[in-house]
C-alpha cells in the first residue's frame, strides 16, 4: 500500500543524509568513504520531506534539469523503480552526480531558506544504486540505425553522455580516449575511496552493448590524425575536458616534489587498479602542502592521509567563508559558506587567506623543503580579490611535497586547431548557439568548451551537445534538451 504523503514531513523527520565511515576507519583502507547500507525506509521519510512547493527551486538549482520533487515522492511511496525512470530522464549516470556532485540542488531547495535541505543527493543515489541492485538498469539499443557515423573525443561524462543520447538516436558511435582506460576524471581524477571505479564500468559495459564502440590509447592529432577523423565521420563532438592546470606564478615551481595535483590523483588511481604508476611520487612519511582549497584539493589531502603523509596542510589563498549566508549570496543561489570537506575531517590543517611567496630549496639538492608565504586580509570587489592588506609577512611551512591544486584553464590540447578550431581567451573551445565550433560539422561540449566545472554541468552539456549533433544530421531531433540554468555554480 503505498504511503500518503504528508506536506508537514519535513516536520516529522530531521535531515538525514547517506553518511560516511568514521575518519579512523576510512583513512586506513581505499574503499569508498561513504556507509556501505542503507536504509530504504530512512530515505523514504527523506522523501517525505520534500514540501512539494509550486515552484520547485531545486530543479533551477540542477543544471540537468533533474525531476526532483517527482521522484522524492516516488520513492516516499517506495515506488523505486518509476523513481529510477524519472531519474533516467534527465540524467544519463545518476551514480556519477550522486557520489560526487557538490549538490546545488540542495543550497536551491525551499527548505534551505530557513531549514535543512533535503537530502536530495543521498536520495538521488539510493535510487540509482537500487536500480543496479534490482537489474532495472538495462541496455537500450536503438530499434534501428540512421546510417550516420558520429566520432566523440573523450570520455568523461560530457562524451559519455552525448555518446549515449547520440547513439539511442540511431547513429553509430565512436568514442576515441587517449588514455588506457575509460572514463575521463571519473577514472583517472577522483580518488577510488571517493567514487569506485567499478560504477564507471558498470556504465561503460551498459554503453557497449548498447553499441557504442571505444577506441583506447587513441590521441586524436597524435595516434589519429584530426583530418582523417573528420573525413570518416558525418559529425564530430569534442568532450576533451579541461585539464590544463593553471600555473602558480612563484619562484621554485620547477624543483622536485612540485607537480599538479592532476598528476598525483592519478598515480593513485593506477595503484589501486594494480597497474604501474608512472613518477611513482607518494606523500609518505612527508610533510605535504596541498594548495587550492577546492575539491581536487579535498582529494589530495585525503590521498596523502592514506598514503602515510607525516603532516598535510592545505593552503586556500581567499578568506575562510563565513558560517551562515552573507547578505550578498542570497538564496537560492549556491552557499558560499564554510563547511568542513570530507578530507578535512579525516584531519591535517587548513589554512586560509594565505598567498604563497616562493618554494624553497633548503640544502641545495634540487628538492623543494620549505613553502614560504604571506598571511593577507583581502578585499573584495563582485565576488573577485582586488586588494590586499598584509598582516604576516613570513609564514613558513616544512614541505617535501607541494601538490598544486589551484585550478584549470582549459583543455591541454586543440587536435582539431589545424582544421579552424579555435580556442577562446581563455582557453576553451569556441562554439556558437548550436555548441558547433568554426568547423562545419565539428561540435564540443563540457569542460573543453566552458571551462573545469561540475560533472553534472558535464552531463548536461554532453546532452545538448547529442541534440545538437543529432539536428544536424537529419534536420530535427526528438532528443531531450537539458536545462540550462540561470544559476551556473560559481566559477563556471
Amino acid at each position: 500500500m503505498p504511503r500518503e504523503h504528508h506536506p508537514d514531513g519535513y516536520r516529522k523527520h530531521p535531515r538525514r543524509p547517506i553518511g560516511k565511515r568514521s575518519a579512523p576507519e576510512r583513512t586506513a583502507d581505499f574503499r569508498e568513504i561513504w556507509a556501505p547500507e542503507w536504509s530504504p525506509e530512512a530515505l523514504q521519510d527523506q522523501g517525505e520531506r520534500c514540501v512539494d512547493c509550486g515552484v520547485p527551486t531545486c530543479m533551477s538549482g540542477c543544471p540537468i534539469g533533474n525531476r526532483i520533487p517527482e521522484w522524492n515522492d516516488l520513492v516516499h511511496k517506495e515506488d523505486w523503480k518509476e523513481a529510477l525512470q524519472q531519474l533516467h530522464a534527465t540524467n544519463n549516470f545518476p551514480e556519477f552526480t550522486g557520489y560526487t556532485c557538490p549538490a546545488p540542488c540542495e543550497d536551491a531547495c525551499v527548505l534551505a531558506v530557513n531549514d535543512d535541505a533535503v537530502a536530495i543527493k543521498s536520495i538521488e543515489r539510493a535510487i540509482v544504486d537500487k536500480g543496479w541492485e534490482e537489474g532495472w538498469i538495462q541496455p537500450e539499443p536503438p530499434a534501428e540505425r540512421t546510417g550516420f557515423q558520429v566520432a566523440v573525443v573523450g570520455s568523461g561524462p560530457a562524451g559519455l553522455a552525448a555518446a549515449q543520447q547520440l547513439n539511442r538516436a540511431g547513429h553509430r558511435v565512436t568514442v576515441y580516449e587517449r588514455d588506457d582506460a575509460l572514463g575521463g576524471l571519473m577514472t583517472y581524477g577522483i580518488p577510488d575511496f571517493k567514487f569506485a571505479k567499478r560504477r564507471v564500468d558498470q556504465r561503460i559495459d551498459q554503453l557497449r552493448q548498447e553499441g557504442i564502440t571505444f577506441e583506447t590509447s587513441t590521441e586524436v592529432g597524435a595516434d589519429l590524425a584530426a583530418d582523417r577523423l573528420h573525413d570518416a565521420y558525418d559529425a564530430t563532438c569534442l568532450a576533451l575536458g579541461a585539464q590544463k592546470h593553471r600555473e602558480l606564478p612563484v619562484p621554485g615551481t620547477g624543483l622536485d616534489g612540485v607537480l599538479p595535483a592532476m598528476e598525483f590523483l592519478p598515480q593513485e588511481n593506477r595503484r589501486q587498479q594494480g597497474q604501474a604508476a608512472p613518477g611513482g611520487v607518494t606523500a609518505a612519511h612527508k610533510n605535504v602542502v596541498v594548495l587550492g582549497g577546492g575539491s581536487t584539493g579535498a582529494d589530495c589531502v585525503a590521498t596523502a592521509h592514506r598514503q602515510g603523509a607525516k603532516q598535510v596542510v592545505q593552503i586556500g589563498i581567499n578568506q575562510k567563508p563565513p558560517s551562515e549566508r552573507p547578505a550578498d549570496n542570497p538564496w537560492p543561489e549556491t552557499a558560499q559558506v564554510y563547511t568542513k570537506t570530507y578530507a578535512q575531517e579525516e584531519g591535517g590543517a587548513q589554512e586560509f587567506a594565505v598567498n604563497t611567496t616562493e618554494l624553497a630549496d633548503l640544502d641545495g639538492d634540487g628538492r623543494v623543503d620549505e613553502l614560504r608565504a604571506e598571511r593577507v586580509d583581502w578585499t573584495y570587489e563582485n565576488g573577485s580579490r582586488t586588494d590586499k592588506t598584509v598582516v604576516d609577512p613570513d609564514v613558513r611551512v616544512p614541505a617535501d611535497l607541494v601538490l598544486v591544486a589551484i585550478g584549470f584553464v582549459g583543455p591541454e590540447r586543440n587536435p582539431f586547431a589545424d582544421l579552424g578550431v579555435r580556442q577562446t581567451d581563455d582557453g576553451t573551445v569556441a562554439t556558437d548557439d548550436r555548441l558547433m565550433t568554426d568547423v562545419d560539422g565539428v561540435f564540443a561540449a563540457g569542460d573543453a568548451r566552458m571551462g573545469a566545472s561540475l560533472v553534472v554541468w558535464a552531463i548536461g552539456e554532453g546532452r545538448d551537445a547529442a541534440r545538437q549533433v543529432d539536428r544536424y544530421l537529419t534536420g530535427d531531433t526528438e532528443l531531450p534538451a537539458s536545462l540550462q540554468t540561470a544559476n551556473p555554480p560559481l566559477g563556471r
